[in-house]
């Protein structure tokens, strides 16, 4: 399914995001939500090759290029508004994959409009990321996204020394997550903030997937079943063998579950 079209969705405090269409423009499909460290463009494997909807519309949430900019009052409600925003410019789109903190808005969203399905990969909640918060505001007041990457690398993240190497070795990649990483301090801060006990209480059907290389370990993995007590008529699918970052590493096996939730 090829890219056919770029939406611009005006939404609050004179921002925007774009959407990336994937399909048919006009027919009513799946919303793709990243989460922190991603873009659109990272999602593009995956949108191609889902074919279970005629189109899927990938998100581009503010803070990231060519979307608008976060702005003073950024909080998760903006995102849940901002996706409000999105769908409510898609007439009859009713289902949504959110993927780490773009789960955490989809879930969040489900509690004040209907769904017909929510789907969503490891999605992340507080305490996530709190331990590196002063960390990450001194790197983000000076501008320091060399900084910033290496702490949701190894602080956040914990990725193993020989893989940051390898990230850094590749000049494109790490460009593009030093300019992915401007946001993190905001977008970790809003991880943080305090959620309802019951969560997606209007969508009619709720997947959570996890990935089985992080079932039951941290952080992704005990962040998902915090989660998953907060929705408790879940059903839950594991991804063997699959890590966090499933989109750039297996967007077919992905895509091939996502189709199969369908429904």
């Amino acid at each position: 399914m090829e890219q056919t079209i770029q939406k611009r969705v005006s939404v609050a405090g004179g921002s925007w995001v774009t959407v990336d269409v994937h399909g048919d423009p006009g027919a009513p499909g799946l919303v793709v939500l990243p989460g922190v460290m991603s873009d659109a463009h990272a999602w593009r494997h995956v949108a191609s090759a889902i074919s279970a909807w005629p189109s899927v519309m990938v998100v581009n949430r503010r803070g990231r290029t060519p979307s608008g900019p976060l702005t003073d009052t950024y909080s998760l409600r903006t995102e849940v508004e901002d996706l409000g925003a999105v769908l409510d410019v898609l007439p009859g789109t009713s289902v949504v994959f959110g993927w780490s903190y773009g789960g955490l808005i989809a879930l969040l969203a489900a509690d004040e409009r209907p769904l017909r399905r929510l789907i969503a990969y490891e999605p992340v909640m507080r305490p996530f990321g709190r331990h590196a918060l002063p960390d990450l505001k001194a790197a983000r007041e000076n501008e320091d996204w060399e900084a910033t990457v290496d702490i949701v690398n190894r602080k956040i993240t914990g990725l193993d020394p020989a893989r940051v190497k390898a990230l850094r070795a590749d000049r494109e990649v790490w460009e593009a997550l030093r300019r992915l990483s401007e946001p993190l301090y905001d977008e970790t801060l809003a991880v943080n903030e305090p959620l309802p006990d019951v969560l997606a209480r209007r969508a009619d059907h709720v997947d959570l997937i996890v990935g089985g290389a992080n079932r039951g370990t941290a952080p992704y993995g005990t962040a998902f079943d915090d989660i998953r007590r907060r929705v408790p008529a879940a059903v839950v699918h594991e991804l063997p063998g699959q890590g966090h970052l499933v989109h750039l590493e297996a967007p077919a096996q992905l895509a091939r579950l996502i189709d199969g939730l369908a429904g």
